[in-house]
């Protein structure tokens, strides 16, 4: 990968309007539509804005928030607006962040000329208008072009969107003279330093729901890691493929054949491959509907009852992935072990992130590669001490979930690429 560019690399910046995209695509509360959940997006991108500010310019911010229809109109859905974003973002940075209730069109435009160094400005959602993610390159053009005529230097620190080929992330650098943020090459370094020389044993952690979502993932670290363990409903697969019975358990048939492939890498490369031993079972799924999910027992993983479905990796499990874990030198986790947002399954995740801890107590450099990782980390609490999880247990917690797999993947970014020399 050629050099990033760096904000000290644009030069003298003072006086000139800044656009920054970043990445505040943050849960809200579904009770209020207000409340902000987790603003671990939010508190990763202060160093940059900070760092801006001092530097003289003035700030105008562009980011999205969930999946709104796309529609060819600017139409405002409540539920996707940013406007609780820069409320918090005003608390965080103990100013006052004005907010625009479009993003090119007039109240923007309006506010964006009346911009002084030292004030920061939130535009609406990037996603309330089609053209930021239109596969047409020129209808994406046209908007970052518009986009660009705010401003006099473009940054780039969303780093949970440097894979999409997005207007406001691809295009617009081709406008302005451009350069990462302080997240971005944070990102870049940290994994790239697990990709690229990292300490050994170098140990890798994958959970979530389905194998499919990291064919490639896995595929790339089995040419590197030392130690792969297998947690969370993708495990389901792997147990499928070596004939196990599941249960009712997530299981994806069509990646059975995948799996067993997987299975004989590893062992042709020496590479350590755990699979769960135990699992925690209960009848059905926990939903709204459901509720918890009765807790129904701990079975071998090679026992799991027919009319029975695996939530969370058991008690010698989670022994022996701490074993392996505590032993790394590096180590990269992700995905959850079971159904975390749940207390009855969570025991599973809370024991790998504690693992973690102690691993970097030890000297090693620890990734948790974003998505539900992080969330988990930001509200489950160290069995160890029963004190929450500190962002600072950990050597890096990334903020892009796709990003930081198709990093690890090895594919690259095209928001990355744009920004290379």
């Amino acid at each position: 990968m050629a050099t990033l560019k760096t904000i000290e690399e644009l030069g003298n910046i003072k006086g000139k309007k800044v656009l920054l995209r970043v990445d505040f695509n943050v849960p809200i509360s579904k009770t209020d539509g207000k409340t902000i959940t987790d603003d671990g997006r939010i508190r990763a991108e202060l160093p940059t804005i900070k760092k801006l500010l001092s530097a003289g310019t003035s700030l105008i911010i562009v980011a999205h928030l969930g999946r709104p229809k796309p529609t060819t109109a600017f139409e405002v859905e409540s539920e996707f607006s940013l406007a609780p974003v820069a409320k918090r973002l005003s608390q965080l940075l103990d100013i006052q962040v004005d907010f625009a209730t479009d993003t090119v069109g007039l109240d923007a435009q309006n506010k964006v000329g009346k911009l002084e160094p030292g004030q920061v400005l939130l535009l609406e959602n990037l996603r309330f208008n089609q053209a930021e993610t239109s596969k047409d390159d020129d209808i994406r053009s046209e908007f970052a072009k518009k986009l660009a005529d705010f401003a006099d230097v473009f940054v780039s620190d969303g780093f949970g969107v440097v894979h999409r080929e997005h207007a406001s992330v691809y295009d617009v650098a081709k406008f302005l003279p451009s350069a990462s943020g302080k997240l971005v090459q944070k990102e870049v370094e940290a994994l790239s330093k697990v990709l690229n020389n990292p300490a050994r044993p170098l140990t890798v952690i994958l959970g979530g729901s389905k194998v499919s979502d990291k064919l490639g993932v896995i595929a790339n670290l089995l040419k590197i890691a030392d130690n792969i363990l297998v947690g969370g409903g993708m495990a389901y697969t792997f147990l499928a493929a070596l004939g196990y019975e599941i249960g009712t358990s997530l299981l994806e048939v069509d990646q059975i054949e995948t799996v067993k492939g997987y299975i004989q890498e590893a062992e042709n490369r020496s590479i350590a491959l755990l699979l769960p031993v135990d699992i925690v079972v209960a009848k059905e799924f926990p939903t709204s509907e459901t509720g918890d999910a009765e807790f129904e027992g701990i079975f071998a993983a090679d026992e799991i009852p027919a009319d029975k479905m695996g939530l969370d990796i058991g008690p010698e499990t989670r022994k022996q992935f701490a074993a392996v874990i505590e032993k790394s030198k590096s180590v990269v986790w992700n995905g959850p072990a079971g159904v975390f947002e749940k207390d009855a399954y969570a025991n599973g995740t809370s024991a790998i992130a504690a693992a973690l801890v102690r691993a970097k107590e030890k000297g090693a450099f620890t990734v948790i590669g974003g998505g539900d990782s992080a969330a988990a980390v930001r509200i489950l609490n160290n069995p160890d001490t029963e004190n929450p999880f500190s962002e600072d247990d950990f050597s890096h917690i990334s903020t892009g979930g796709g990003a930081s797999l198709e990093f690890l993947e090895g594919i690259a970014l095209p928001g990355i690429e744009v920004l290379s020399e």
